[in-house]
């Protein structure tokens, strides 16, 4: 068989539809992901797994509205910015005056400095993101912190890609005067 014959034969086919994923599937690779975000979001350590469980629950009663060449994780952060939004209107209306808890330090096995550097910045990088507004604060996590692609932080989010450029760019500004205001700049 030639090549160009080969090549008419695949072109006169379809591309096979993407396979949806199952929620077992997202659950297990995006628990992470979502628990962070929802930390960044504002949500208190006592509090992320609930919000966390929350994020799936709504997932499961939705996961057929994931579009075939969506990006799940864009879908996930959609729902997470919602339940944070949802929790921190519950505590205000509450009026429940909340503890300043820890920010859980990542896993290390190794040297106790270490973890307490990893700690420290753990808890300047919450104090940055509670400086930002919550259209910033989102647009940088997703960058910054959990690379997504500009594209897909604009449907994550819904915005445009004029919208999310600006966003970025006033997040990063002020990120660079909090690292001189902290004295953490090279500069």
């Amino acid at each position: 068989m030639s090549r160009s014959s080969l090549t008419s034969r695949i072109a006169d086919h379809p591309a096979a539809p993407p396979r949806a994923h199952t929620f077992e599937e997202l659950y297990d690779a995006h628990f992470d992901f979502v628990f962070r975000c929802l930390r960044r979001l504002g949500i208190a350590a006592a509090n992320a797994e609930d919000a966390c469980q929350e994020v799936f629950i709504v997932l499961h009663r939705r996961i057929a509205d994931i579009q075939p060449h969506a990006s799940a994780r864009a879908f996930l952060f959609g729902i997470a910015t919602r339940v944070a939004s949802d929790h921190r209107r519950k505590l205000a209306r509450t009026a429940t005056v909340a503890l300043q808890d820890e920010v859980p330090a990542p896993e290390s096995r190794g040297d106790p400095f270490v973890a307490t550097l990893n700690a420290q910045a753990a808890r300047q990088l919450d104090q940055f993101l509670a400086t930002l507004d919550a259209d910033q604060r989102a647009v940088f996590m997703l960058v910054e912190l959990e690379d997504f692609a500009v594209p897909e932080v604009c449907e994550a989010l819904g915005a445009k890609l004029n919208t999310v450029y600006s966003r970025l760019r006033l997040a990063r500004g002020r990120f660079e005067k909090f690292l001189r205001e902290e004295g953490l700049s090279h500069e």
